[in-house]
């Protein structure tokens, strides 16, 4: 059975939304390593905005390389309540979350990626769902934004299963929930 596999942009004050704070932190080694974890995946797993973000970008951007026919290609799930149609070689989840996941998990092979998607996250930690964080932290205090963990979060305990830095200052940590 497969993971669901949240992999996300951190500040070092937790904030995940709006990204753009991260180029200035690009280096080779990091690039490489969202290539290799992009490779090693099944599907996507995304939310409504986040879905119709990289739909609207992904097609039709130029010079993505094997990346960008890579994240073409894989089959993406979206969780929304208000879309009904889907393109982008997507589908649309209905129905009970749980069961919903569940079935991907059985299905998929490898790896069931989520980018950003912050309030599918959230959802998706309330029922227990996440089976593994991989954290991109960046040496940066946004300040202001929405969180990884939110406020109103219950307690949590992860274990640390990898960590890995870049030049760049940026850091990897990787966790899963001790479910013990």
């Amino acid at each position: 059975m497969s993971k669901i596999v949240v992999s996300m942009f951190v500040s070092l004050d937790g904030v995940i939304e709006n990204p753009g704070w991260t180029f200035r932190f690009t280096c080779e080694e990091s690039q490489k390593y969202k290539f290799d974890e992009l490779f090693r995946c099944s599907a996507l797993l995304l939310g409504r905005k986040t879905y119709q973000g990289f739909a609207a970008s992904w097609p039709s951007m130029q010079g993505t390389g094997a990346y960008g026919e890579r994240m073409n290609s894989l089959p993406k799930f979206v969780v929304s309540t208000t879309l009904s149609k889907m393109e982008w070689n997507a589908s649309l989840l209905t129905g009970d979350l749980t069961e919903a996941v569940s079935q991907i998990k059985q299905q998929a092979e490898q790896d069931v990626l989520i980018f950003g998607s912050g309030e599918l996250v959230h959802s998706l930690m309330s029922l227990d769902l996440i089976d593994e964080y991989r954290l991109m932290v960046f040496p940066i205090v946004v300040g202001r934004g929405k969180r990884l963990f939110p406020e109103e979060s219950e307690m949590k305990t992860l274990k640390l299963i990898e960590n890995r830095a870049f030049s760049s200052g940026v850091v990897v940590l990787t966790y899963r929930p001790d479910r013990s």
